[in-house]
């Protein structure tokens, strides 16, 4: 089996172990008043399993391949050759993300984060990233602010 059919292996059970937190477990904490409500704590992370169950089985079973095999396999043998050094940048820049998340506040760490990230994956028009970055990070501030209603601290935290 190919490498990144074994990967899909593995992401699928992760998922389902995640799906059966989600809709087992996670909703037999919750108080009688909020097992009335429509939209339960669980609801995002059921769809998420779900969605992340069909995609890994569509891996899997290999339904996303081309007419030509060879041409999109994951060969382990010449990894090499593939951009490892981006991969694990995106990886470093997560990490420092979300170390810098609350000190530096949202809006800086987030646009930050999106122009790096930009950068490290090829993008050279400076003037793209920044509008981009900056329209992503205030749309994304906005619909967790105020229409979720879940405070993120937009500025560093000595504000």
């Amino acid at each position: 089996m190919a490498l990144d059919r074994w990967i899909a292996f593995f992401v699928l059970l992760a998922f389902v172990i995640y799906g059966y937190t989600a809709f087992f477990t996670m909703d037999a904490l919750l108080p009688p008043i909020m097992q009335r409500n429509p939209i339960w704590p669980s609801s995002f992370p059921k769809i998420l399993s779900v969605g992340g169950m069909l995609t890994a089985l569509i891996v899997l079973v290999g339904f996303e391949k081309s007419p030509n095999p060879d041409a999109l396999d994951i060969n382990y043998r010449r990894l090499t050759e593939y951009k490892l050094g981006q991969a694990v940048a995106l990886l470093v820049l997560m990490a420092v993300y979300a170390l810098v998340l609350r000190p530096v506040g949202f809006l800086a760490a987030t646009f930050l984060f999106l122009s790096i990230g930009s950068l490290i994956l090829g993008e050279r028009r400076y003037l793209v990233i920044a509008i981009v970055s900056a329209a992503a990070t205030a749309g994304i501030w906005y619909l967790v602010n105020v229409v979720l209603g879940i405070f993120l601290q937009p500025l560093p935290a000595i504000f």
